[in-house]
């Protein structure tokens, strides 16, 4: 699949990977050290609602629109609480742009911490370093993302958040995004990675799921959400995200937090969600 995010900014997928990764930015800032947080498929940084990419499949209203205006219960509102704040919208009626994770991490992040964003797309680049403005925390580079994370793992900080999100253009991306993530976890074992996917093909996940577990990855949290029943051949409908090492108090907060997700925006009876951690069977 080719997933070119101005079609898709704000829907279903990215409420679930940027409210999880807003949790975990919370938890990170909580000690009193600087952290790093790296990206490896930026994109643009921030997304126009408006536009005709937006427009033309209004995804972002099946998604951030619905969950600005839902009636969270006092302890989901809290646990969204890191990730709306970020969004910058109190309602859907006011939401006109959408900030994909380079925003919301700069946005997030303390005046001690920085952020790589990685972007190889020749336009999107430049559009990247004009939506963060001037702001001495960031970086960004025009370089294959995979090349950065072996360059810049691990990091002076010694301690970091590091998303790795690309558009699956590629048919081997699983496993290019498991090579490079496993070089990078033997090269820091304690950092926070975040490997976003497609759910479309079970079997390309359930291979991607054992080569990170036959590698020795110690911690691995799978978190899956599907907002309708799948059709063959159909839109993506379910979304995943494996957090490595990630805080301890993550899977209660999860299952919270993704049946608030089921709730306010599944479309019917196949909407759902999985909670596991990655083990050999």
């Amino acid at each position: 699949m080719n997933y070119r995010h101005a079609f898709h900014a704000g829907n279903f997928a990215d409420v679930f990977k940027h409210a999880l990764l807003a949790r975990v930015f919370d938890y990170a800032k909580r000690k009193d050290t600087p952290l790093r947080y790296l990206d490896t498929h930026a994109g643009i940084g921030l997304y126009d609602l408006q536009s005709d990419e937006a427009q033309r499949t209004g995804e972002w209203r099946d998604g951030i629109a619905r969950l600005l205006d839902a009636p969270l219960s006092e302890d989901e509102r809290a646990l969204f609480a890191p990730y709306l704040w970020a969004v910058g919208a109190p309602s859907a009626k006011d939401l006109t742009v959408y900030p994909g994770s380079p925003l919301i991490a700069q946005r997030m992040l303390r005046s001690m911490d920085r952020l790589t964003l990685c972007e190889l797309h020749p336009k999107d680049i430049g559009l990247l370093q004009n939506n963060i403005g001037r702001d001495r925390r960031v970086k960004a580079l025009h370089i294959d993302g995979y090349m950065a994370l072996k360059a810049y793992v691990p990091p002076v900080e010694r301690r970091g958040i590091v998303l790795i999100d690309p558009p699956f253009e590629s048919r081997d991306e699983f496993a290019v995004m498991a090579k490079a993530c496993l070089q990078a976890y033997a090269k820091w074992p304690i950092g926070q990675y975040l490997l976003w996917y497609p759910a479309k093909d079970t079997v390309a996940v359930k291979e991607f799921h054992a080569t990170l577990v036959d590698a020795g990855v110690k911690r691995a949290l799978n978190l899956e959400f599907q907002i309708e029943a799948a059709v063959e051949d159909g839109p993506l409908v379910r979304t995943g995200l494996v957090m490595i090492n990630p805080p301890f108090v993550i899977e209660e907060e999860a299952r919270v937090m993704l049946s608030a997700l089921q709730k306010y925006l599944g479309r019917n009876r196949g909407s759902a969600f999985q909670i596991n951690w990655l083990s050999r069977d």
